[in-house]
């Protein structure tokens, strides 16, 4: 399913954070957002799955427009993992997978066996099966991160959103989170902070300065020494690994 942004700008407090985007993302693809803080990779993404309201443009999802069509129905087809998912009530792993059913439930629908064997199979895949009847808030922070993405999963979305769901894991977590997000073979679109791994996993990415595309087009037409000077204000040399031929990234002090 493909997302297509067109002239999206977005005004906080009579600020303007988002001027004009035009974004589009394929089919299947692995899409990213990168740029320095500030830069509005959240508010763009959180305009796109409906959090905020912009102050002009277009968000279609294949043929679903997103500004106006219900949750009901955009959640069906588009789920989302955040960076961070504190919560203060006790649930088990399996209830919190299982909410993820909701967007394709009546009111007061029962969950049935289809449910239950949806909720089995996000948790093999995200290698967690064993741990569904434990207490979500007895879990690590990359378990945890683990369980929301089987959540965003079971909503069997065309299309999902990653609002830098890995900036507080450890590289094992992160390396582990980025496999199985690569693996979905299903559209993504992520906001993601560390330029290597945008580099490594992503199809194709856009760069956001001051609420603006900076530049766009595949990790290795755009992630250059120039262009990570000018938007991250620090200096560095980009070269390939000549182990593997991706992009490494040195910063100098």
């Amino acid at each position: 399913m493909n997302l297509d942004v067109r002239n999206l700008s977005v005004e906080i407090d009579k600020k303007k954070i988002l001027k004009n985007v035009d974004m589009s993302c394929q089919k299947k693809k692995f899409t990213g957002i990168i740029g320095p803080n500030g830069s509005g990779k959240s508010t763009l993404l959180r305009t796109v799955y409906k959090s905020i309201n912009p102050k002009s443009g277009s968000i279609k999802l294949g043929d679903i427009d997103i500004l106006n069509d219900s949750y009901k129905n955009i959640f069906k087809h588009l789920s989302v993992v955040s960076q961070f998912n504190n919560l203060d009530f006790d649930f088990s792993v399996k209830e919190i997978v299982l909410m993820g059913r909701i967007p394709h439930k009546k009111i007061m629908e029962k969950d049935n066996l289809n449910d239950f064997k949806i909720v089995e199979d996000a948790l093999k895949k995200v290698g967690l099966l064993e741990y569904q009847d434990r207490s979500f808030l007895t879990l690590s922070g990359g378990e945890k991160q683990r369980v929301i993405l089987a959540r965003a999963i079971c909503q069997e979305p065309d299309f999902m959103i990653l609002d830098e769901p890995t900036n507080h894991l450890d590289i094992k977590n992160q390396l582990e989170m980025f496999k199985i997000m690569k693996n979905l073979n299903i559209s993504v679109l992520a906001a993601l902070h560390d330029i290597s791994m945008a580099a490594r996993y992503c199809d194709y990415l856009y760069i956001l300065k001051n609420g603006e595309i900076y530049a766009q087009g595949s990790p290795k037409e755009i992630i250059n020494k120039e262009t990570i000077d000018y938007v991250y204000n620090v200096d560095c040399e980009v070269y390939k690994n000549p182990i593997n031929e991706e992009l490494e990234i040195y910063y100098r002090r």
